[in-house]
Formats: C-alpha cells, sequence, structure tokens
C-alpha cells in the first residue's frame, strides 16, 4: 500500500474549511518515512486538493485520512475544525474520506476545560495511530469491494487514555453524543455530510412561513 502525505507546513487549527484564494501555494517534498511527501503552504483543505488534482501525485488516493488532529473534534467543534475540512475536502470530490482527532489533555487544559485525568505525550499520537489501523483497513476493505457509502464521509476522536479505550470498542453516534462518548473512554465515530440539514420541525415551520411572506410583499414594503 502506498502512502501519499500532503499536509499544512504550519499550524493551521480552526481555520475551518477555508482556502487560499488570493495568492499562490507553495508545495515542496519533505522526508517522511515510507510515504511521498509534501509540505504545502495552504490549508488542511488546499492540502486535500492538490493532493487529489494530480499536481503532486501520478494516482488519485483510494482513501484520504485528515488528522491526527491534536485535541478533539466533537459536536459543533466540527464547523470550525480544519482537521474535518481536510476530509471534507475529499469528500466533496467522491474520495471516500476520515477525519482522526486525538483527544490531547495536558495539566492546563483539563484545568480550565475538562476534568480529565492524565497527561497526553507525542508518543500517544503513535498510540491513537495503532488503534485507528482497524478503522482504516475495514474501510479500504470496503472500498475495495465498492460497497463503502458514497453519501458520507467519517469523523473519528479517540479518548486522551487510548491504550485503555472500552473493551466494547468504537461508538457510531449521532448529534452531539459523540462528546460524550469520548469522555466516557470511547473512539467515537460519527458519519457526516457536507452540510447539516435543518431538523424536521424547522423545515414545517417555513413551509408555512414562506407563502405568507409572499402574500404580504409589496413594492412598497421593500
Amino acid at each position: 500500500m502506498e502512502t501519499l502525505d500532503s499536509n499544512s507546513e504550519r499550524e493551521k487549527s480552526a481555520v475551518s474549511h477555508s482556502i487560499t484564494w488570493r495568492h499562490p501555494i507553495s508545495a515542496r517534498r519533505v522526508e517522511i518515512d515510507g510515504a511521498t511527501a509534501y509540505g504545502v503552504s495552504g490549508t488542511p483543505a488546499d492540502c486535500t486538493s492538490l493532493g487529489v488534482s494530480g499536481a503532486l501525485f501520478p494516482s488519485v488516493p483510494n482513501l484520504v485520512v485528515s488528522g491526527i488532529n491534536m485535541g478533539s473534534n466533537c459536536g459543533y467543534h466540527i464547523v470550525y475544525s480544519g482537521t474535518v475540512a481536510g476530509a471534507r475536502e475529499a469528500f466533496l470530490k467522491d474520495i471516500p474520506s476520515v477525519s482522526v482527532s486525538y483527544d490531547w489533555q495536558d495539566t492546563l487544559f483539563s484545568t480550565l476545560s475538562f476534568p480529565v485525568g492524565g497527561k497526553s505525550s507525542v508518543d500517544d499520537f503513535t498510540l491513537a495511530a495503532e488503534a485507528c489501523i482497524p478503522i482504516i483497513s475495514s474501510i479500504l476493505a470496503e472500498v475495495k469491494n465498492k460497497k463503502y457509502p458514497s453519501g458520507c464521509f467519517l469523523n473519528v476522536d479517540l479518548p486522551t487514555n487510548v491504550t485503555q479505550h472500552k473493551v466494547e470498542g468504537a461508538q457510531i453516534v449521532e448529534d452531539d453524543s459523540d462528546h460524550k462518548y469520548l469522555k466516557d473512554g470511547y473512539i467515537t465515530v460519527t458519519p457526516l455530510a457536507a452540510l447539516s440539514p435543518a431538523d424536521v420541525g424547522c423545515h414545517t415551520y417555513f413551509k408555512d412561513w414562506l407563502p405568507s411572506v409572499v402574500d404580504h410583499t409589496s413594492p412598497s414594503a421593500l
């Protein structure tokens, strides 16, 4: 299996799905063991777009993995996440993808934010990557067998104490329950779409509301 790496040269947390528009993007070869890799001056979405374009690599990847991010991306945080955006960009280009984040904790973060025991280290990224292998391998098998669904991409979050994640394994979650499961020690797997549709109640309300607006619209009211 060939690994192709197109990654941001600098920290790009919380840039959401922004792209570089008015400035040129540069890419330079970097040395990463076991991979053909480039450091890209743009955002995570830029990195994905360039990585699958054919400009850097001779082939289109079977799967795009964005991450591993330092810090979880649960609930509404996916709106701000550059890591999730990297996977979303591949999804928009019809390429299977998954974003991966590790619930990094240190003493300061634990005190100010969530009362989580333990302190993370750089070695935990290796453990997080190893914990993801069964998920990534299964996705690749589904892609190869042409059974992988095309209507979503996956967001995976790994708990702080990744070596002691719950024996039940990963949890498929929806809404904002991923944060709860993650803090309970589960690996969470959340299917996402490109856009978040409003709930049924909102659709019903505005379906009834819009005709009344049209009926009361007049040139003098504009």
